[in-house]
C-alpha cells in the first residue's frame, strides 16, 4: 500500500522555535502558541494537547463522512474527549504516544454508534496515520 498522496487538498504551514518551551504559528496567522512541558506550571501548551484537539476533531469529521455514507443523520451535540499519553518505552530509551478516545453520540442505538466509529476509524488520517505505530483505544461512551 502506497502512501504517497495522489491529490493534495491543503498544507499547513507552521513555523516553531524553541521546542516545547518555545513558541509556534501558522502561516496564516490564525493559531499561534507557547508551549510549556507537561506539568511544569509555566503557562502555555504542549504538543500532547495540540495532538488530541487535533485527532478528536478530524475523527469527529471522519464520523460525518461515515454517517452520510450510512444515511444516518449524525447528532450536532456529537462529540470526544481524548486523551493522549507521552510515556517512555524500550526500558525507557525511547518516548512514544498512546492514545484513547472517548466517543459521545448521544440518541443513537450503539449498533449504530459501533459502525459509525469503526467507520471513522478506518476513514480518518490521523488514525491511518497511527495505525501500527501507536496504541490507540477507541471507546463508545
Amino acid at each position: 500500500m502506497s502512501s504517497a498522496l495522489e491529490t493534495v487538498l491543503y498544507t499547513a504551514k507552521t513555523s516553531t522555535r524553541g521546542g516545547r518551551t518555545g513558541s509556534g504559528k501558522s502561516s496564516d496567522g490564525q493559531l499561534e502558541v507557547n508551549f510549556s512541558s507537561p506539568g511544569s506550571g509555566k503557562p502555555g501548551t504542549n504538543p500532547e494537547q495540540l495532538f488530541a484537539l487535533g485527532y478528536s476533531a478530524c475523527f469527529i469529521g471522519a464520523i460525518q463522512v461515515a454517517a452520510g455514507k450510512l444515511k444516518v443523520k449524525l447528532p450536532e451535540d456529537t462529540s470526544i474527549e481524548a486523551e493522549v499519553d507521552l510515556g517512555k518505552v524500550n526500558g525507557g530509551a525511547d518516548f512514544q504516544l498512546a492514545v484513547r478516545l472517548n466517543v459521545s453520540i448521544p440518541g443513537l442505538d450503539e449498533a449504530t454508534k459501533r459502525e459509525l466509529v469503526d467507520a471513522a476509524h478506518q476513514i480518518c488520517p490521523y488514525s491511518r496515520m497511527t495505525r501500527g505505530h501507536v496504541d490507540v483505544a477507541v471507546k463508545v461512551v
